[in-house]
């Protein structure tokens, strides 16, 4: 019993013919039919039962057939396996993120399992974040909360508040916190339109009647931190994403109920199969289950 032989009895057995198992497995009629007479003939039994250029299985073909479907499932899975581990030691993966400062450890983590994986991380608000993966122009997205999660497959990172900030040398900077009613006395930097810190700060604004000016809009992050460094006015960021570490820059605590900011990691529903994007998924999931992690997490 060869192997040859096997695969050419199980694909006549699925495919009801001879011609048909031919053209699926790239072979010619003779050449199939050659490999089951020999199966036949070696073990002296009949496989298949030829009426009228019609072949119906004999009993003894159905337990064969029972035992090369698990054969050959076997071998699928084996392939797949395989198939699934040379997919996560190369490839590529696409990340777009408003911060990348919530996946800095997920990162660090994933490289280290999947060194092959080149991965590269551009910049986008809430808005482009969803325009690129809904037009497959990236594969991940980091952001804040989602209006419709309905084609995201969706993972919570953090969740941490909205606060203002500004040069040092800004009169405001001495302040431990300020209201939303004092910010507008203040030439205030902000984010573009498509910024969920932008929209969530408008919104309270506009709860409360409270109009806030803006001296200037800047796209992306790093230019409002820079402008703010400078001294052009106060602007706003969500505490994990604010640098402690720039001697430049004042933290100020805004008063009131929280404005909190739910970071999350996204994918479309239907790329959730990706096996570099699983794999991804999978170590962020493992990170917020440490004792640690979730520690950093407002409830």
């Amino acid at each position: 019993m060869r192997y040859v032989q096997l695969r050419a009895f199980h694909q006549v057995a699925l495919s009801g013919g001879f011609s048909k198992a031919a053209q699926a497995l790239h072979l010619t009629q003779p050449a199939i039919s050659d490999q089951v007479r020999r199966l036949e003939e070696e073990y002296d039994v009949a496989l298949f039962s030829r009426r009228h250029r019609q072949i119906v299985m004999t009993p003894a073909g159905h337990r064969l057939l029972a035992v090369t479907h698990r054969l050959f499932g076997a071998e699928g899975e084996a392939l797949e396996l395989l198939q699934e581990e040379r997919s996560l030691r190369t490839g590529s993966l696409r990340i777009v993120a408003d911060s990348v400062q919530h996946v800095l450890d997920v990162l660090t983590a994933f490289r280290k399992r999947h060194p092959g994986i080149q991965i590269s991380v551009a910049r986008g608000n809430t808005g482009s974040i969803v325009e690129m993966l809904t037009g497959y122009e990236a594969d991940i997205g980091v952001l804040g909360e989602l209006g419709d999660e309905r084609p995201f497959e969706v993972l919570p990172l953090n969740v941490s508040p909205i606060i203002a900030f500004a040069a040092r040398s800004h009169p405001a900077a001495i302040r431990a916190s300020l209201s939303l009613a004092e910010l507008s006395d203040w030439p205030l930097i902000m984010r573009e339109a498509g910024s969920r810190t932008r929209q969530m700060l408008e919104q309270r604004a506009a709860e409360s009647g409270i109009a806030l000016s803006y001296a200037v809009e800047a796209e992306g992050r790093e230019a409002v931190g820079a402008i703010v460094a400078a001294g052009g006015g106060i602007g706003f960021v969500s505490a994990a994403e604010f640098g402690e570490d720039d001697p430049r820059l004042a933290r100020i605590t805004l008063d009131g109920p929280p404005l909190l900011m739910r970071e999350t990691l996204i994918c479309l529903h239907e790329r959730r199969n990706s096996k570099a994007i699983q794999a991804f998924f999978a170590t962020a999931q493992a990170l917020r289950s440490r004792p640690e992690q979730a520690g950093n997490r407002v409830a």
